[in-house]
């Protein structure tokens, strides 16, 4: 599963920028040459370029769009430095993907460098957002996104959350969509992610059923304070 390349793929609403970079920070912390690629250019929200200056500090590269991180320019010019880091084999690269089979289109462009030894495409589900509540949308968003890329979804990753609200009981209604999933297409679920004040309390609990070392802690950098709860 841990590959040179990580693309992250996830419906609008699934979490799937705040893994991006969350799991950027763990390959840079663990040592490893690391860059984050910003592929999202529909999503005027939520960018993981907003946070290059914090990636940047752990010395994580950061390529996006060709206005960078200004997050008034939404042209969907791509700067020719995304191919800086696919093409060095020596940095772990994150590939924050945009949040449709639309948005997945844009990886066409640098196919040559996804190549089966290198590269593992994750899918974020979020079983509390309505496309991905149920086994039968998320199947669909995870097939669209295969026909439009021509990869395959290699990895789940159950983000199942209602941000400060979140219990053990969405965790749990995540973990049952994806484990379905996981038996119906024969696609690990890779991750399982929960807030770092809750991993101890949800490994506690989830124990007889879930590998705790594929439980992972999520900080969020994402959030504005005009969704705070």
């Amino acid at each position: 599963m841990r590959k040179r390349i990580t693309l992250v793929t996830g419906h609008y609403g699934s979490g799937k920028t705040e893994f991006s970079v969350n799991l950027s920070l763990q390959f840079a912390q663990n040592g490893k040459k690391t860059a984050l690629v910003d592929l999202d250019i529909a999503n005027v929200y939520f960018r993981s370029r907003e946070q290059q200056q914090l990636l940047e500090s752990k010395g994580i590269q950061v390529h996006s769009n060709a206005y960078h991180y200004d997050i008034t320019a939404d042209l969907p010019a791509l700067s020719a430095s995304i191919r800086r880091p696919l093409e060095d084999r020596d940095t772990h690269t994150v590939i924050d993907v945009g949040g449709d089979d639309s948005g997945a289109r844009v990886l066409k462009q640098f196919a040559k460098y996804f190549t089966p030894e290198e590269t593992c495409m994750l899918c974020v589900i979020n079983a509390n957002r309505p496309e991905t509540e149920t086994v039968e949308g998320a199947l669909s968003h995870i097939d669209r996104i295969e026909k439009e890329t021509g990869m395959k979804i290699e990895g789940l990753v159950n983000n199942t959350h209602l941000l400060k609200e979140t219990r053990f009981e969405d965790f749990w209604k995540g973990y049952q969509v994806c484990q379905v999933i996981s038996d119906l297409r024969h696609i690990p679920i890779a991750y399982h992610c929960c807030t770092e004040e809750l991993c101890d309390a949800f490994k506690d609990q989830a124990e007889e059923w879930i590998d705790p070392r594929a439980i992972f802690p999520i900080k969020l950098y994402m959030r504005p304070t005009w969704i705070d709860l």
